[in-house]
């Protein structure tokens, strides 16, 4: 749920109008509704180059790891799933909260990752590598909106 859906469903329950804080906190979300839409392009368009500079510059942080094992297919599902980070993290930016992430469950997808045998520490690295190459190709304004949900996807792991 987006800040504005939220904001508005709060007050609603409440049976009153929006306060005068959270009709600032809707104007802040919309003054920044330019740069929100800006990175969400950006991690979009060059989601591909993140996902691949991103796994560069892990596998030479640490080699032995199943995504740098030599199996192909390993490699490809591993940077499926980190792009499809990084289009949860765009989504978040879009609603200006972590509703995206929390609603595919955190906790579940670091259980299927120790079940699979990944491990999490790898992992941490990984998309600590990717935010690295995310954030490069943002300003700093958007770069601050990103940040936090790519903080969020690393502490999960």
């Amino acid at each position: 749920m987006s800040i504005v859906a939220k904001v508005i469903a709060q007050s609603d329950q409440a049976s009153r109008f929006l306060s005068s804080a959270e009709l600032a906190k809707l104007q802040e979300f919309f003054s920044s509704s330019t740069a929100r839409v800006s990175a969400a392009q950006k991690l979009a368009a060059n989601q591909q180059k993140i996902v691949d500079e991103g796994s560069k510059r892990f596998w030479s942080q640490c080699p032995n790891t199943p995504s740098n094992s030599g199996n192909p297919q390993k490699t490809a599902l591993c940077q499926r799933d980190q792009g499809w980070y990084i289009r949860l993290v765009s989504y978040c930016v879009l609603a200006g909260n972590s509703k995206p992430l929390e609603d595919i469950g955190l906790d579940g997808m670091r259980d299927m990752y120790v079940s699979l045998g990944v491990p999490l520490a790898n992992l941490k690295l990984a998309m600590k590598c990717i935010k690295e190459v995310a954030l490069g190709g943002l300003t700093a304004e958007e770069g601050a909106l990103a940040a936090p949900y790519f903080d969020q996807l690393i502490r999960a792991f």
